[in-house]
């Protein structure tokens, strides 16, 4: 088996960003705290021109998501924008925000900005280089703390600062376990189609199962061509389906069985399942003058009837009688202004964090545009929301 799948996937990992002018020692830093050679190090302002993420098991935090981030004032002509940009683009991904400065000076205009980009989230200013001081200071607040990359000192102290705001994190959020009891048997129908990954599940499918599992409860996986025949011998607390064979399996599936998919399951567990249910009356008004952005959390090589670009303005072609004009975007492409937008559908985010999904949806707010998801779209369209929302106890 590989040993990415004993990983904890990315989306699940606490994002920590390490922010900063150019040779503040970010990347020193970096490294230091990891002990890991992560990011490259030289007195070359500027030395850090893209985003590196670093993956790992950072004790005493568990599993993180490290980004070491190019200078904040960076102020190359043609390059020194589009850094900044990416800085910004990273900070919408993080958990936890580290301000990295040289010890020794007051806070500078750049270094102000980005402490006002950190708004509500949780955030450390380390002054590094104190061993270049004659006479370390005692910090002004709790979120402030003197370090040196170089040798060593207060690196631990770092480290359990960083896990205590951690603890004031929780996080409560469930995939499916709250709609169960022990020993509930849950039906998961994942399609085998030119879109299955060869030889394993996708992320989404891996996590309800294991959770299911962790709450003593029963999965069976299956095709959506055997659900019939096995209903016949066995009966479900609730059918958890992929997206794109909805309509065949709520013809399948009896009215007493309750039935949801993958993708509303994670609208609830990674964003704001009321907001994406009160977009999908968007579609309904969508014509032939409408834009609609269709975005997705991860990259991937786009096949025949790839459910983003293909199935999804299909459904919407048959559902509305009109061709809207469609945009794509995937990965970590997300517009930041979304005015000239209709409605944006997009993806269940098993690879985005919750922080990151949340910032999608906050700018998709502040835009004043409805938003849904793939999932809940789908079953608006195929007329079978009301009764994939019941799992939830919400009405329409």
């Amino acid at each position: 088996m590989s040993a990415n799948l004993n990983e904890t996937p990315s989306g699940e990992r606490v994002h920590i960003g390490f922010f900063g002018v150019r040779n503040s020692g970010k990347s020193s830093l970096v490294n230091s705290v990891t002990g890991q050679n992560i990011s490259v190090v030289s007195d070359v302002k500027g030395t850090t021109t893209d985003p590196v993420k670093k993956a790992m098991e950072l004790l005493p935090l568990g599993p993180v998501m490290i980004i070491d981030t190019a200078g904040y004032d960076d102020t190359d002509e043609k390059l020194g924008a589009l850094r900044i940009q990416k800085t910004r683009e990273i900070l919408n991904q993080c958990d936890i925000a580290v301000l990295v400065k040289a010890a020794g000076r007051d806070l500078n205009e750049y270094e102000q900005e980005l402490i006002k980009l950190f708004d509500t989230r949780p955030f450390l200013i380390v002054n590094n280089k104190s061993d270049l001081l004659d006479e370390i200071k005692t910090p002004e607040s709790n979120n402030e703390i003197y370090v040196s990359a170089l040798t060593g000192h207060n690196i631990q102290e770092l480290k359990n600062k960083l896990a205590s705001l951690l603890k004031n994190q929780t996080n409560e959020r469930k995939i499916v376990a709250d709609l169960l009891s022990p020993c509930d048997l849950v039906i998961l129908v994942v399609p085998v189609d030119k879109a299955a990954p060869k030889g394993r599940l996708i992320l989404p499918q891996q996590q309800t199962i294991r959770e299911i599992l962790d709450n003593h409860c029963y999965a069976l996986v299956c095709q959506n061509t055997e659900l019939e025949n096995i209903l016949k011998t066995v009966t479900p607390k609730i059918v958890v389906t992929d997206s794109q064979v909805f309509k065949q399996v709520d013809e399948i599936v009896p009215e007493k069985i309750l039935l949801t998919s993958f993708s509303i399951l994670f609208a609830r567990y990674k964003g704001d399942l009321n907001l994406l249910i009160d977009g999908a009356k968007k579609l309904s008004s969508l014509n032939n003058s409408s834009n609609v952005l269709i975005s997705e959390g991860c990259t991937h090589h786009r096949q025949c009837g790839d459910i983003g670009t293909q199935k999804i303005p299909a459904l919407i072609k048959r559902f509305t009688g009109s061709t809207p004009r469609f945009s794509f975007t995937s990965g970590g492409e997300f517009p930041n202004d979304l005015r000239d937008y209709d409605l944006v559908i997009h993806c269940g985010g098993c690879m985005l964090n919750q922080q990151e999904m949340t910032s999608r949806l906050e700018r998709i707010k502040n835009s004043n545009v409805p938003v849904v998801n793939y999932g809940i779209a789908i079953a608006h369209m195929n007329g079978i929301l009301k009764r994939c929302l019941k799992p939830f106890k919400i009405e329409l």
